[in-house]
């Protein structure tokens, strides 16, 4: 199924059609396919190609669908899935979680994902708001631990439950379970036992799955809970033809990349909406090979870049910068990587900077957000783009630029809150038709981030609207002051926060952690900063630190830094 396109803005409103590379058209037709179909097609085209890597187990397109149409059949005959319900998906990158999210789709079902490391006051809050009928997870303590939780405070009735080391190879798998056999529950002892499936037993038994008519622009594919940093996190509803349209958009920016032979590292957890598109749907969907990590470790990647060739990398910047400041990743170790794509996090210059002394790989960075499937904007994937530039829409994506106190739009060059419209932009948030309003202004997707394009479509980010400082009437953008530290030598990383000021109404803060073994003073910083930045943005304080809260995917927070500053100066005589 093809979407067209809405070619009813006039072309002077999308300058960056012209500036597309070679062979990429923005008014190309989009596919809305449900997910769960397309990934099945490539799983017949080619079933004895490699599919998945997991810690050197291989499984291969034919057993990824055989497991997934078994999964699906389970899912409806045993625990009754029609379409519309929704299962929770509480499990770190292993091939379990391929086979549950596309069975649960095939079923006709709503994938829940759920980050394992959440605590459980967080699981328990999207719990509470899924309506969520059945949790899927691993018998890992750290994580089963959180799964009876939410089965006896009620929000979950029924388990499956993934034997761990049923995921790694023979002779790993025989070492984990003597090893580490510490490490894992024994959910038939536990406290919730008569609530438990096993996801093997459900394998085994073959179910076929019956038909499920979907409605790609109406059913619900993925209910997406956005990051949280402010408030309880809202479950983003994003249809069928939402998640296939961004996967589609993905493919045609990126001429032919995401196909065999190509290898697509996924280190980055699927149950992050950057994952789950770019790292999973992507790449299987188009029959290329995924090389799995369970979570990041540096030694762990490139040893599995050394060992697989994989060749695509997605990433964060926390991941980036690890890479390029480590003696152990070599040129050599890293030579297999044609195009790393940054995401998740805004990329620094410097961090860019120090990676590409490491790397020959093209090097661009993309901009997204959940209620978007995620991404909107991405640099070029096979030619350079302009530096510091979160590259162009995508194709089918149309964006404008806002004034946030007017809520006019403002032209080319002039800063102003972005916004989307597109085939991948979600139908609104679940049980919350107040935050769904408050999320459109005109049918177009409020992001809440402040930039502005150039005269050749190029996007430039310089804010969150909600992080902006109003300082004696000015406004003040923390990401600016953050560039600025950044370009200190002894400048590791830094986070900026507007505190109350009683005489300009805001001040900006700046956090610093330094790099090891280094050490400025307060003056120091301030001289540095003097040369790039304005009196007014000049940080009221400087605060240092060992470590500087973050998200986790990695993307420094801010929220933390504001509750650990009123607590400071709550304590101060």
């Amino acid at each position: 199924m093809d979407t067209a396109l809405d070619t009813s803005v006039p072309t002077p409103l999308r300058p960056w059609i012209g500036s597309y590379p070679d062979g990429i058209r923005w008014d190309v037709a989009i596919d809305t396919r449900p997910v769960h179909e397309q990934v099945l097609a490539a799983c017949a085209k080619d079933p004895f190609a490699p599919a998945m890597d997991f810690m050197g187990g291989t499984t291969s397109f034919g057993d990824l669908a055989r497991k997934i149409i078994a999964f699906a059949g389970a899912l409806q005959h045993q625990f009754g899935i029609t379409k519309g319900s929704r299962i929770m998906l509480m499990l770190p990158n292993t091939p379990f979680y391929p086979i549950a999210y596309y069975g649960v789709l095939r079923a006709g079902g709503i994938v829940v994902n759920c980050n394992p490391l959440y605590t459980i006051k967080e699981l328990s809050q999207i719990a509470e708001n899924a309506d969520a009928e059945v949790l899927i997870t691993l018998d890992l303590k750290m994580i089963f631990e959180k799964a009876e939780a939410l089965v006896e405070q009620g929000h979950i009735k029924s388990v499956v439950v993934c034997h761990f080391p049923d995921a790694l190879p023979l002779v790993k798998k025989v070492l984990y379970s003597v090893a580490k056999r510490k490490d894992l529950s024994r959910p038939s002892k536990s406290r919730i036992a008569r609530s438990i499936t096993y996801f093997d037993e459900m394998i085994s038994r073959h179910e076929t799955p019956d038909a499920v008519v979907i409605d790609a622009t109406k059913d619900i594919a993925v209910q997406q809970y956005t990051g949280g940093t402010t408030g309880i996190p809202r479950g983003a509803l994003l249809t069928h033809a939402n998640i296939a349209a961004n996967m589609s958009q993905i493919d045609k920016w990126g001429g032919g990349i995401f196909y065999p032979p190509s290898k697509v590292v996924a280190v980055l957890p699927f149950f992050h909406i950057f994952a789950m598109t770019v790292c999973m749907n992507v790449p299987l969907c188009n029959g290329t090979q995924i090389v799995m990590l369970p979570r990041f470790d540096l030694k762990d990647l490139l040893a599995l870049l050394v060992r697989t060739r994989a060749n695509i990398l997605p990433a964060v910047p926390t991941l980036l910068t690890a890479i390029a400041r480590a003696d152990s990743a070599t040129a050599d170790s890293l030579k297999s990587i044609e195009v790393a794509i940054s995401g998740g996090a805004a990329l620094s210059d410097e961090i860019r900077a120090e990676y590409v002394k490491k790397s020959s790989a093209l090097l661009a960075e993309g901009y997204g957000l959940t209620e978007a499937s995620p991404v909107v904007c991405c640099a070029a994937l096979r030619v350079p783009s302009k530096p510091m530039s979160i590259g162009m829409p995508l194709p089918g994506t149309d964006i404008r630029f806002v004034d946030p106190d007017t809520g006019k739009v403002v032209g080319i060059g002039e800063n102003g809150e972005l916004q989307v419209k597109g085939p991948q932009v979600m139908a609104g948030y679940y049980k919350d038709e107040e935050a769904t309003r408050g999320a459109f202004q005109d049918g177009w997707l409020r992001t809440g981030d402040v930039g502005h394009m150039d005269d050749e479509g190029y996007v430039f980010l310089v804010d969150r609207i909600k992080d902006l400082i109003i300082c004696s009437g000015f406004k003040i953008y923390p990401r600016i002051i953050e560039e600025a530290l950044m370009t200190h030598p002894a400048v590791d990383e830094a986070n900026v926060i507007g505190v109350p000021d009683s005489y300009r109404g805001e001040a900006p803060v700046a956090f610093i952690k330094l790099k090891p073994g280094q050490s400025v003073s307060e003056a120091d910083l301030k001289a540095f900063l003097a040369k790039t930045i304005s009196k007014i943005e000049m940080p009221r304080e400087f605060i240092f630190k060992d470590t500087l809260p973050k998200t986790l995917i990695g993307k420094l927070s801010k929220k933390e830094l504001r509750t650990e500053y009123q607590a400071m100066k709550a304590a101060k005589p």
